[in-house]
Protein backbone atom coordinates (compact mmCIF):
# COMPACT_ATOMS: atom_id res chain seq x y z
CA UNK A 1 0.00 0.00 0.00
CA UNK A 2 1.11 3.43 -1.02
CA UNK A 3 1.59 6.47 1.00
CA UNK A 4 -0.34 9.16 -1.00
CA UNK A 5 1.54 12.12 0.09
CA UNK A 6 2.15 15.74 -1.32
CA UNK A 7 5.62 16.44 -2.20
CA UNK A 8 6.97 19.80 -1.32
CA UNK A 9 9.90 21.26 -3.23
CA UNK A 10 12.16 20.36 -1.27
CA UNK A 11 11.26 17.00 -0.95
CA UNK A 12 10.84 16.38 -4.58
CA UNK A 13 14.50 18.14 -4.88
CA UNK A 14 15.40 15.26 -2.61
CA UNK A 15 13.87 12.45 -4.87
CA UNK A 16 15.57 13.66 -7.98
CA UNK A 17 18.96 13.61 -6.44
CA UNK A 18 17.92 10.00 -5.15
CA UNK A 19 16.64 9.30 -8.53
CA UNK A 20 20.09 10.22 -10.14
CA UNK A 21 21.92 7.96 -7.83
CA UNK A 22 19.57 5.13 -8.69
CA UNK A 23 19.89 5.31 -12.21
CA UNK A 24 15.57 5.26 -12.52
CA UNK A 25 13.17 8.02 -12.43
CA UNK A 26 9.90 6.88 -10.93
CA UNK A 27 6.39 7.26 -12.26
CA UNK A 28 4.79 6.87 -9.17
CA UNK A 29 6.58 8.86 -6.88
CA UNK A 30 4.96 7.40 -3.33
CA UNK A 31 6.18 3.96 -4.61
CA UNK A 32 9.55 5.30 -3.81
CA UNK A 33 8.48 6.77 -1.12
CA UNK A 34 7.04 4.17 0.31
CA UNK A 35 10.08 1.84 -0.33
CA UNK A 36 11.71 4.26 1.85
CA UNK A 37 9.79 4.18 4.78
CA UNK A 38 10.50 2.14 7.77
CA UNK A 39 7.77 1.15 10.15
CA UNK A 40 8.97 3.59 12.81
CA UNK A 41 8.41 6.27 10.10
CA UNK A 42 4.81 5.49 9.00
CA UNK A 43 1.42 5.95 10.32
CA UNK A 44 0.82 2.05 9.94
CA UNK A 45 2.53 -0.80 9.13
CA UNK A 46 1.06 -1.66 5.81
CA UNK A 47 2.67 2.30 5.24
CA UNK A 48 5.95 1.02 5.54
CA UNK A 49 8.66 -0.59 3.11
CA UNK A 50 7.93 -4.17 4.75
CA UNK A 51 5.82 -5.78 2.13
CA UNK A 52 8.08 -4.56 -0.69
CA UNK A 53 11.05 -5.42 1.04
CA UNK A 54 9.36 -8.96 1.14
CA UNK A 55 9.05 -8.98 -2.36
CA UNK A 56 12.12 -7.36 -3.90
CA UNK A 57 14.30 -10.11 -1.49
CA UNK A 58 12.62 -12.98 -3.84
CA UNK A 59 13.35 -10.70 -6.95
CA UNK A 60 17.12 -9.86 -5.94
CA UNK A 61 17.40 -13.65 -5.57
CA UNK A 62 15.69 -14.48 -8.84
CA UNK A 63 17.96 -12.15 -10.58
CA UNK A 64 20.79 -13.02 -9.18
CA UNK A 65 20.53 -16.72 -10.15
CA UNK A 66 19.62 -15.84 -14.07
CA UNK A 67 22.78 -13.67 -13.98
CA UNK A 68 24.86 -16.08 -12.03
CA UNK A 69 23.43 -19.09 -14.50
CA UNK A 70 24.70 -17.33 -17.43
CA UNK A 71 27.94 -15.65 -16.51
CA UNK A 72 29.52 -18.67 -15.03
CA UNK A 73 28.21 -21.72 -17.75
CA UNK A 74 31.21 -23.90 -15.83
CA UNK A 75 30.23 -23.32 -12.55
CA UNK A 76 28.97 -26.57 -10.46
CA UNK A 77 25.48 -25.51 -8.75
CA UNK A 78 27.70 -25.36 -5.27
CA UNK A 79 29.59 -22.78 -6.56
CA UNK A 80 26.83 -20.56 -7.53
CA UNK A 81 25.06 -21.06 -4.54
CA UNK A 82 28.66 -19.58 -2.99
CA UNK A 83 28.44 -16.95 -4.72
CA UNK A 84 24.68 -16.18 -4.38
CA UNK A 85 24.88 -16.09 -0.74
CA UNK A 86 27.42 -14.16 -0.52
CA UNK A 87 25.81 -11.12 -3.21
CA UNK A 88 22.40 -11.41 -1.80
CA UNK A 89 23.46 -11.55 1.91
CA UNK A 90 22.15 -8.72 4.28
CA UNK A 91 25.68 -7.14 4.61
CA UNK A 92 26.39 -6.48 1.05
CA UNK A 93 22.81 -5.00 0.48
CA UNK A 94 23.41 -2.71 3.57
CA UNK A 95 26.73 -1.74 2.14
CA UNK A 96 25.34 -0.93 -1.46
CA UNK A 97 22.67 1.14 0.28
CA UNK A 98 25.57 2.73 2.11
CA UNK A 99 27.36 3.56 -0.71
CA UNK A 100 24.05 5.39 -2.21
CA UNK A 101 24.16 7.05 1.05
CA UNK A 102 20.29 5.77 1.79
CA UNK A 103 21.23 7.01 4.92
CA UNK A 104 20.08 10.95 4.01
CA UNK A 105 16.96 9.88 2.16
CA UNK A 106 15.51 6.99 4.90
CA UNK A 107 12.20 7.82 6.61
CA UNK A 108 12.40 7.34 10.08
CA UNK A 109 10.40 7.80 13.49
CA UNK A 110 11.62 10.11 15.94
CA UNK A 111 13.19 7.74 18.14
CA UNK A 112 15.41 6.37 15.54
CA UNK A 113 16.53 9.54 13.98
CA UNK A 114 18.58 10.00 17.38
CA UNK A 115 20.38 7.73 16.52
CA UNK A 116 24.07 7.89 15.57
CA UNK A 117 24.59 5.48 12.87
CA UNK A 118 21.35 3.91 10.57
CA UNK A 119 21.50 0.15 11.34
CA UNK A 120 22.67 -2.36 9.00
CA UNK A 121 19.78 -4.01 8.92
CA UNK A 122 17.31 -0.88 7.84
CA UNK A 123 20.06 -0.13 4.96
CA UNK A 124 19.64 -4.04 3.94
CA UNK A 125 15.93 -3.42 3.92
CA UNK A 126 15.79 -0.24 2.01
CA UNK A 127 17.76 -1.88 -1.06
CA UNK A 128 15.75 -5.14 -1.06
CA UNK A 129 12.77 -2.56 -1.29
CA UNK A 130 14.05 -0.56 -3.51
CA UNK A 131 14.74 -3.44 -6.15
CA UNK A 132 10.90 -4.66 -5.80
CA UNK A 133 9.79 -0.20 -6.45
CA UNK A 134 11.86 -0.29 -9.33
CA UNK A 135 10.09 -3.80 -10.79
CA UNK A 136 6.54 -2.58 -10.05
CA UNK A 137 6.70 0.62 -11.11
CA UNK A 138 8.54 0.15 -14.23
CA UNK A 139 8.56 -3.88 -14.53
CA UNK A 140 11.87 -6.37 -14.76
CA UNK A 141 13.63 -5.18 -16.83
CA UNK A 142 14.19 -1.58 -15.29
CA UNK A 143 14.68 -4.08 -12.14
CA UNK A 144 17.17 -6.04 -13.95
CA UNK A 145 19.12 -3.58 -14.62
CA UNK A 146 19.48 -1.63 -11.55
CA UNK A 147 20.65 -5.16 -9.68
CA UNK A 148 23.00 -6.01 -12.40
CA UNK A 149 24.53 -2.44 -11.80
CA UNK A 150 24.74 -2.18 -7.97
CA UNK A 151 25.48 -6.29 -7.87
CA UNK A 152 27.51 -7.60 -10.65
CA UNK A 153 30.98 -5.72 -9.01
CA UNK A 154 29.73 -7.68 -6.28
CA UNK A 155 29.30 -11.11 -8.07
CA UNK A 156 32.82 -10.56 -9.56
CA UNK A 157 34.45 -9.91 -6.46
CA UNK A 158 32.65 -13.19 -4.96
CA UNK A 159 33.61 -14.97 -7.39
CA UNK A 160 37.44 -13.91 -8.01
CA UNK A 161 37.90 -13.72 -4.07
CA UNK A 162 38.63 -17.65 -3.67
CA UNK A 163 34.83 -17.71 -3.38
CA UNK A 164 34.40 -15.82 -0.20
CA UNK A 165 34.47 -12.09 0.59
CA UNK A 166 37.70 -10.29 -0.93
CA UNK A 167 37.46 -7.59 2.12
CA UNK A 168 40.34 -5.26 0.46
CA UNK A 169 38.63 -5.43 -2.36
CA UNK A 170 35.05 -4.31 -1.33
CA UNK A 171 36.54 -1.96 0.71
CA UNK A 172 38.58 -0.28 -2.30
CA UNK A 173 35.38 -0.65 -4.40
CA UNK A 174 33.45 1.39 -1.35
CA UNK A 175 35.98 4.08 -0.63
CA UNK A 176 36.16 4.77 -4.37
CA UNK A 177 32.62 4.78 -5.13
CA UNK A 178 31.64 7.23 -2.00
CA UNK A 179 34.94 9.22 -1.65
CA UNK A 180 36.98 8.80 -4.70
CA UNK A 181 39.36 7.58 -2.53
CA UNK A 182 42.02 4.69 -2.27
CA UNK A 183 42.43 2.97 0.89
CA UNK A 184 45.53 2.38 2.23
CA UNK A 185 46.87 0.39 5.17
CA UNK A 186 49.25 1.12 7.90
CA UNK A 187 51.54 -0.93 9.99
CA UNK A 188 51.13 0.12 14.21
CA UNK A 189 52.63 -2.85 16.06
CA UNK A 190 54.02 -5.97 15.25
CA UNK A 191 54.51 -9.07 17.64
CA UNK A 192 56.38 -12.38 18.31
CA UNK A 193 59.57 -13.82 16.85
CA UNK A 194 60.83 -13.90 13.76
CA UNK A 195 59.75 -17.06 12.41
CA UNK A 196 56.31 -16.40 13.94
CA UNK A 197 55.64 -12.75 13.83
CA UNK A 198 51.50 -11.26 14.35
CA UNK A 199 51.00 -8.28 12.97
CA UNK A 200 48.48 -4.89 13.91
CA UNK A 201 47.24 -3.43 11.06
CA UNK A 202 44.62 -0.63 10.70
CA UNK A 203 42.57 0.73 7.10
CA UNK A 204 42.63 4.19 6.49
CA UNK A 205 40.61 5.93 4.15
CA UNK A 206 41.44 10.08 3.57
CA UNK A 207 41.59 11.38 7.32
CA UNK A 208 39.73 8.60 8.93
CA UNK A 209 41.39 5.82 10.48
CA UNK A 210 39.64 2.43 11.09
CA UNK A 211 39.81 -0.26 14.17
CA UNK A 212 43.02 -2.27 13.45
CA UNK A 213 43.22 -5.68 13.35
CA UNK A 214 45.84 -8.51 14.62
CA UNK A 215 46.66 -11.00 11.98
CA UNK A 216 49.15 -13.93 11.43
CA UNK A 217 50.82 -12.47 8.24
CA UNK A 218 50.34 -8.92 6.95
CA UNK A 219 48.58 -10.16 4.63
CA UNK A 220 45.84 -11.78 6.89
CA UNK A 221 45.78 -8.59 8.99
CA UNK A 222 45.35 -6.58 5.87
CA UNK A 223 41.80 -8.74 5.19
CA UNK A 224 40.76 -8.51 8.71
CA UNK A 225 41.42 -4.63 8.65
CA UNK A 226 39.15 -3.98 5.97
CA UNK A 227 36.94 -6.10 7.38
CA UNK A 228 36.68 -4.11 10.17
CA UNK A 229 36.18 -0.89 8.38
CA UNK A 230 33.90 -2.29 6.16
CA UNK A 231 31.40 -2.82 9.13
CA UNK A 232 32.39 0.80 10.93
CA UNK A 233 31.30 1.89 7.72
CA UNK A 234 27.97 0.70 7.82
CA UNK A 235 27.27 1.18 11.53
CA UNK A 236 28.42 -3.17 12.71
CA UNK A 237 30.90 -3.76 15.55
CA UNK A 238 34.03 -4.61 14.09
CA UNK A 239 34.36 -8.13 14.26
CA UNK A 240 38.19 -8.29 14.73
CA UNK A 241 39.69 -6.83 18.15
CA UNK A 242 42.30 -4.19 18.30
CA UNK A 243 43.72 -5.68 21.76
Amino acid sequence: MEPSLQLDSQSSSALERLEKRLGYTFQSKNLLLSALTHASGAEHRLASNERLEFLGDSILGWVVCELLYHQYPDYLEGDLTRIKSIVVSRQTCAKISHALGMQEFLILGKGMTTHPQIPSSLLADVFESLVAAIYLDGGIEPAKIFIKDFIGPEIELAASGEMGFNYKSLLQQLAQREHGLTPTYQLLDEKGPDHSKCFKIAAQVGASLYQPAWGRNKKEAEQRAARNALSQLIGDTPPYPSD
